[in-house]
């Protein structure tokens, strides 16, 4: 229950029981019927645009991919970073986002999660209660899309993928 550590015993235990009861697919399935058609990075950048140009208009973002190499180094699913570079006498920043290669077959509410945490980074820096409020803002079942991510990420570990 690594992904669940930090929610509620009851909570676990729910999960626990579906585990047991060899009914976690369904459960996920039942929720989360189909994976989104946003594979590649040039559908992925035109995806995260539409957030960004919604929600976070002052704020660029010059770069957007899956990256196969987040879960492995940064034990992350997506990243944010802001890249410097001194062109003349200017310095210029350019805003990247990276997403886990795993968001590539989910369904588009864990992708969508995934985006508008990472786009929320550029207004609030630290995961506090400003950071989680955007989010909500944004995305009002944000809290329990991550938890349905994390017990999806539970059944990978434990069976494989769904979609």
């Amino acid at each position: 229950m690594k992904y669940l550590s930090h929610y509620p015993k009851d909570l676990q235990d729910k999960i626990q029981v579906l585990i047991n009861n060899d009914k976690l697919s369904s459960y996920i399935k039942n929720k989360y019927p189909n994976a989104h058609s946003y594979t590649n990075d040039k559908a992925l950048y035109s995806y995260v645009m539409d957030y960004k140009n919604e929600y976070f208009k002052k704020h660029q973002v010059s770069k957007v991919m899956y990256d196969g190499k987040i879960n492995v180094i940064n034990n992350a699913l997506g990243m944010h970073s802001i890249v410097s570079r001194v062109q003349g006498g200017k310095l210029k920043a350019k805003n990247e986002i990276r997403v886990a290669s795993v968001f590539k077959n989910m369904p588009e509410e864990f992708l969508q999660m995934i985006v508008v945490h990472e786009l929320a980074h550029f207004k609030e820096k630290d995961h506090d209660k400003a950071f989680y409020n955007l989010c909500t803002f944004i995305m009002p079942t944000y809290h329990q899309i991550e938890f349905d991510l994390r017990v999806y990420l539970m059944h990978i570990d434990l069976k494989g993928k769904l979609y």
